[in-house]
């Protein structure tokens, strides 16, 4: 408890500081879309473009892939000034030293604070309730995440969050705010103008035919934010 308590302390102190570098686009990695060797080049294609966060979405059971694989997105981030985000996995998040993005049913947000320490970027699946990113707010999230906004090909289904949440949601909390779930070009501007920080981008942005084809996606959504 005391470790707890003390990391979520370190947090608040840290939080003014690392809102003001969470924003822009928030690029999401897919195993399948990405098979074939697509993986680096097209990750490191959004982070020439402007990615800011780049989060490891991998669900399989391969440990020994995923770590490698993790590893290497890590050093591409630290090279181009990102943020590298692991998807659900605590353990592998603290062996490489990296964000963390936990789902509701991931684990607990406040020990993952505790783990990985005050400095790391972790986020917090909200789904559309403000209910959930109180929660994940008061224990020490560095952002929180809203969605599906429309529909997606990673989680296909009727759109459940609205541009009047994303109202709500800037006027209760500092945290910055990621708008995920279906977003294109098109829409990506009515929800940084509803008070969206970040927009988190899968099949939009990698579902390219070239890297040079992603980089110039990530280019695009990241002069939305100029």
């Amino acid at each position: 408890m005391a470790n707890t308590c003390r990391a979520a302390c370190l947090w608040i102190f840290h939080n003014e500081e690392l809102g003001m570098n969470l924003r822009g686009l928030y690029a999401i990695t897919d195993t399948p879309l990405l098979a074939g060797g697509k993986l680096l080049p097209y990750a490191e294609a959004a982070l020439i473009g402007g990615a800011r966060l780049l989060q490891y979405r991998d669900k399989s059971g391969d440990a020994g892939r995923r770590f490698d694989e993790a590893q290497a997105l890590a050093e591409l981030c630290q090279r181009h000034g990102a943020t590298l985000i692991i998807n659900d996995d605590l353990e592998l998040a603290a062996r490489l030293g990296v964000g963390l993005h936990l789902g509701q049913t991931d684990g607990s947000l406040a020990a993952a604070r505790a783990r990985l320490g005050a400095e790391v970027v972790i986020g917090g699946t909200c789904h559309a309730q403000l209910e959930l990113a109180e929660r994940a707010v008061a224990e020490g999230a560095s952002y929180i995440a809203f969605g599906r906004f429309f529909n997606s090909n990673t989680k296909p289904g009727a759109p459940a969050a609205t541009v009047e949440l994303l109202d709500q949601a800037r006027a209760r909390f500092a945290q910055p705010i990621v708008a995920i779930g279906g977003v294109t070009l098109g829409t990506a501007p009515g929800l940084i103008a509803r008070g969206a920080s970040m927009v988190a981008v899968i099949h939009t942005l990698f579902a390219a035919d070239s890297a040079l084809e992603v980089q110039d996606r990530a280019r695009a959504f990241a002069a939305l934010f100029d």
